[in-house]
């Protein structure tokens, strides 16, 4: 990079801290110090002034303040009893703005970007610099002139905030080009989540019965409050979303899965903030598939937080017991959708026209970057095993059943041995008789 390039690096980093130095002022900022200690104005004459009498009094002055500089200057500027006229100053262009008749001045406030200043960057300060200008008019008939034209630099020093060097820099401040182009880029993510929702699960493996926990969030650093919402939902045993497909979540955030299996699938509610949307899934793995695995492929929207819900941005849960959809923000009527077609009960709205503009979502509201698809996986899932004491359960009910058989055995061979001693007491007591 060459000095020149380096040079116009400079300054727009100085030009940007100093602008917004500026505008935090403006707003009432309480961190800057005292204008006499955080602004120094330097007046340099030039041109000119070899006629001014030694000894005169200053005849210009300057104050800098945060926005602007207010330059005053005496009527009789080379201090020689020859008064000059207003008409003949300017700063940069810029005329007298007022006039103080104790003591005479004449005033001009320029705003420090304006009036042809210039910037120069510095290794610990900013200077705007300002060029005041004499030039005295004729007189109307008479071909003398008892003043000649002078120049008069006037210089605002400025401090800054950070130090330049061969180093990278490290402004103090986000610069608007920055923050601009990140309001553009949000931070969305899918996670699994575990059992109490504390962070991510350490493990991939569930079972059926299991209620898979996921969750969707955005970053709001940088960003007004933004609302998040999970347009659809679907699962494939493939990670390239291959036939076969369960869509769970569709309509524009409607969790079809409580409805179409009765399961507990549902959105969890309240949320945690507006930027954090939880929601439980029933775990299931798909028919005819040998996999056990599954992936996740959510489509993920957000809003302005301050935006109500509508048909296309909202989350809704059917709850099987009452047959009812309700809403996780509260308006349940958003919901009222959810059995029809969201999109065919917008007014004046077809299907294909959804994708290009979501109602609410133009340049002045909601760049289209604020959507993302996202895909978690896989997950494996798997048939509960039998517990231990299932099993216990188990071989004690077969031993206890092997114990019964042995002791029913037992039993009817003392009833036959009884009856057999029995029944030979008898045919010896009738053989005696006869």
């Amino acid at each position: 990079m060459g000095s020149k390039a380096i040079h116009q690096l400079l300054l727009a980093f100085g030009l940007l801290n100093l602008y917004f130095y500026h505008v935090s002022a403006a707003f009432g900022s309480k961190k800057f110090v005292h204008p006499s200690k955080a602004h120094k104005a330097v007046v340099i004459q030039s041109e000119g002034w070899a006629q001014q009498r030694a000894g005169s009094a200053q005849t210009v002055s300057a104050q800098c303040t945060e926005t602007e500089v207010i330059v005053s200057i005496r009527p009789d500027l080379f201090g020689i009893r020859h008064p000059v006229q207003p008409s003949d100053l300017t700063l940069g262009g810029c005329g007298v703005t007022s006039q103080v008749s104790a003591p005479p001045t004449f005033v001009i406030e320029a705003p420090l970007q304006g009036c042809n200043s210039s910037v120069t960057v510095l290794t610990d300060e900013i200077v705007y610099n300002f060029t005041l200008e004499y030039k005295p008019s004729s007189i109307p008939g008479i071909p003398i002139m008892r003043t000649n034209p002078a120049v008069v630099q006037i210089e605002c020093h400025y401090p800054r905030n950070h130090n330049v060097s061969s180093n990278a820099l490290n402004p103090t401040w986000v610069p608007y080009t920055s923050t601009e182009s990140a309001e553009n880029i949000l931070g969305f993510s899918l996670d699994i989540m575990n059992s109490d929702w504390s962070g991510p699960s350490s493990s991939n493996t569930f079972y059926l019965g299991d209620l898979i926990n996921l969750q969707a969030s955005v970053d709001n650093t940088n960003h007004v409050t933004l609302r998040i919402f999970v347009d659809n939902c679907v699962a494939s045993p493939a990670s390239d979303g291959s036939a076969p497909t369960y869509t769970f979540i569709g309509n524009h955030g409607c969790f079809t899965d409580g409805q179409l299996t009765n399961s507990s699938s549902q959105f969890i509610t309240p949320r945690v903030d507006s930027s954090t949307l939880q929601f439980e899934l029933d775990a299931f793995r798909f028919y005819d598939v040998t996999a056990s695995s599954i992936f996740i492929t959510c489509n993920l929207t957000v809003t302005l937080a301050s935006q109500g819900t509508d048909s296309l941005n909202k989350a809704c849960s059917y709850i099987p017991g009452v047959s009812k959809w309700t809403s996780v923000d509260g308006d349940d009527l958003a919901c009222s959708c959810c059995d029809a077609n969201c999109v065919a009960d917008l007014p004046g709205r077809k299907k294909a026209e959804k994708r290009k503009q979501r109602p609410r979502r133009n340049a002045l509201t909601i760049p289209a970057e604020w959507e993302k698809t996202l895909v978690v996986g896989p997950l494996f899932l798997k048939n509960k095993p039998r517990s231990v004491v299932s099993e216990h359960l188990a071989a004690a009910e077969k031993q206890q059943s092997g114990s019964s058989v042995l002791v029913l055995g037992s039993v009817l061979g003392g009833l036959a041995l009884a009856a057999s001693t029995f029944l030979g007491f008898f045919l010896y007591r009738k053989q005696i008789s006869n």
